[in-house]
C-alpha cells in the first residue's frame, strides 16, 4: 500500500476577501504523479500557492498534511525546508545571480548541509546535459535573457538538484513547443520514483502526450468537481470543460 505524503482536507481559501477555493480535497501517496486541469480562474494555481501558504493567500477553513505532519500555518521557507518545491508559471529574472550560485544556495538552505562545490557542477552540468541546456548558462544571471523555454527547462532543473519530496509543476508546459514539452516531461520521469510525488497544474493536455499520470483532478469554480485517469484528461482534449462549468452554474 502506498504512503500518504499530501493530504489537502477541505480547505477554503480567500484572496482580497474573495473566495477561491470552496472545500477543496485531495490526497497523494507517494510515487504518485497527480494533474490538476481546469479553466482560467479555477483555483488551480491558488491550491498550489495555499500549499505554501503564500500570505496574499487566506486559509479560512481546512488543513494541509504533509509527512503526517500539519502545515497549514508554517511559514513558506519552512515549508520548503521540509521537501516541497513549487516552479512559476512566470520565473523570476534575477541579474547579478548566477544559475550555479543560486542553486548552490537553495541546496545549503533546503538541505542544511555544506554544499561540495566540483560534486556540485558535475552534478549539475549532468542535468543540463539531459534536458538539453547548454552548459555555459550556469554561469549567466538567473533566466536573465532567457527564452521561455529555457526559462521553464531551468525551473525543472532546479526541480532536479533540490531533489524535493514533492514538485509541483505550475503551467509548466505553458507556451513550449512540442520538442521542449517532450524534454519537460523526461526532467520529471528523471525526478519521479517511489519516494516523491508530483504535482503538475496545467489548462491543458500537452505535458500529458509525453509523460503516463496516475490521477486527473478537474477543478471547476474553486471545486474538484471530477477525478479520473490519464483518460480523463483525453475528455478534456476532445470535448472542453464546458460540462463541468455548466454543473457549476
Amino acid at each position: 500500500m502506498s504512503e500518504k505524503l499530501l493530504e489537502i482536507k477541505n480547505l477554503y481559501v480567500t484572496t482580497e476577501k474573495k473566495e477561491i477555493l470552496k472545500g477543496i480535497n485531495l490526497k497523494i501517496n507517494k510515487g504518485e504523479i497527480h494533474v490538476i486541469m481546469g479553466p482560467n480562474g479555477s483555483g488551480k494555481t491558488t491550491t498550489a500557492n495555499a500549499i505554501l501558504n503564500n500570505p496574499i493567500y487566506k486559509k479560512e477553513k481546512g488543513s494541509i498534511e504533509f509527512n503526517s505532519e500539519d502545515i497549514t500555518n508554517l511559514k513558506t521557507d519552512e515549508i520548503a525546508r521540509k521537501g516541497i518545491f513549487m516552479s512559476f508559471q512566470q520565473p523570476e529574472e534575477i541579474p547579478g545571480i548566477t544559475i550555479t550560485n543560486f542553486l548552490k544556495y537553495a541546496k545549503n538552505k533546503t538541505t542544511r548541509k555544506p554544499v561540495k562545490v566540483f560534486e556540485f557542477r558535475d552534478e549539475l552540468k549532468k542535468y543540463m546535459e539531459e534536458l538539453k541546456m547548454d552548459s555555459k548558462n550556469m554561469e549567466r544571471s538567473l533566466n536573465v535573457g532567457f527564452s521561455g523555454g529555457e526559462k521553464k527547462k531551468n525551473e525543472i532543473l532546479q526541480m532536479l538538484v533540490l531533489n524535493p519530496k514533492l514538485a509541483i509543476l505550475d503551467e509548466t508546459d505553458s507556451g513550449l513547443d512540442v520538442d521542449a514539452i517532450k524534454t519537460v516531461s523526461k526532467g520529471i520521469e528523471m525526478f519521479k520514483n517511489d519516494e516523491n510525488a508530483v504535482i503538475i497544474i496545467t489548462h491543458n493536455t500537452k505535458i500529458l502526450h509525453s509523460l503516463k499520470v496516475d490521477f486527473v483532478h478537474i477543478l471547476v469554480n474553486g471545486k474538484i468537481v471530477k477525478t479520473g485517469t490519464q483518460e480523463l484528461a483525453k475528455e478534456i482534449e476532445e470535448n472542453g470543460y464546458s460540462k463541468y462549468i455548466e454543473k457549476e452554474c
